[in-house]
């Protein structure tokens, strides 16, 4: 039996996660999401200084379909197009809307085919790399380099009722809100500065989302990994 120990972060205690109870407009859709790190799960916890909640779980994998973003059969952009699937973008100019249809037509895997996601988290950081992406203001190879700036770690994602089955509930802890509340900001803070320092020399020669669709370059080209 393989199992694993998760966290969530919340501002209440969950004792019994619910399929189908979450919102839409996450990451990966809708689905219960977790990391197997406790000191992240607490910062998650606490987006204001009130105190939060970090849940304990044991996730029993055995017969479970997991899509793993870390797989080297897949690449940055894979995660982009699942992103752009589920989050809301504003998609203000041509070059956006071309990207992310261009993105979503080649590099969308199709999540519904499996019980548990694991790929990147994207807060509001990073969030606006993908942005920034889209509108071409920033090549691949910035974009790689900015996912690992806030190193917020993996997060884990439960999709289906058969995921939901097997996992339980093991305890909590309390998150002092003060505390994580002010961790959050600050690797969100270093993530932010740490970006606009490594767009002081421009990345001429990488591959922009201009290039992409022109360029018609599909999930197997070497210089996505």
């Amino acid at each position: 039996m393989s199992k694993l120990i998760l966290y969530h972060g919340s501002e209440k205690i969950v004792s019994k996660p619910v399929f189908g109870k979450s919102k839409t407009y996450n990451d990966y859709g809708q689905g219960f999401y977790c990391t197997q790190n406790i000191e992240l799960a607490k910062e998650w916890a606490c987006p204001t200084p009130d105190d939060g909640f970090s849940n304990c779980y044991e996730l029993e994998t055995d017969g479970l379909h997991i899509l793993d973003l870390q797989d080297k059969e897949f690449c940055t952009l894979h995660w982009l197009s699942i992103l752009i699937a589920n989050r809301r973008f504003d998609m203000e100019t041509p070059i956006m809307r071309q990207g992310a249809y261009y993105l979503r037509t080649h590099f969308l895997p199709v999540i519904s085919e499996y019980d548990l996601i694991k790929g990147y988290r994207a807060d509001d950081s990073y969030f606006s790399f993908a942005q920034a992406f889209l509108s071409n203001q920033i090549s691949y190879s910035q974009l790689q380099n900015a996912m690992k700036l806030g190193k917020l770690g993996e997060q884990i994602v439960l999709k289906s009722q058969k995921a939901f089955n097997q996992i339980k509930f093991k305890n909590y802890e309390t998150a002092e809100g003060k505390k994580y509340c002010a961790l959050r900001m600050n690797r969100i803070d270093k993530a932010k500065k740490d970006y606009k320092k490594s767009l002081e020399d421009a990345d001429i020669s990488g591959i922009f989302i201009r290039d992409l669709i022109l360029g018609d370059i599909k999930e197997d080209d070497p210089r996505l990994r």
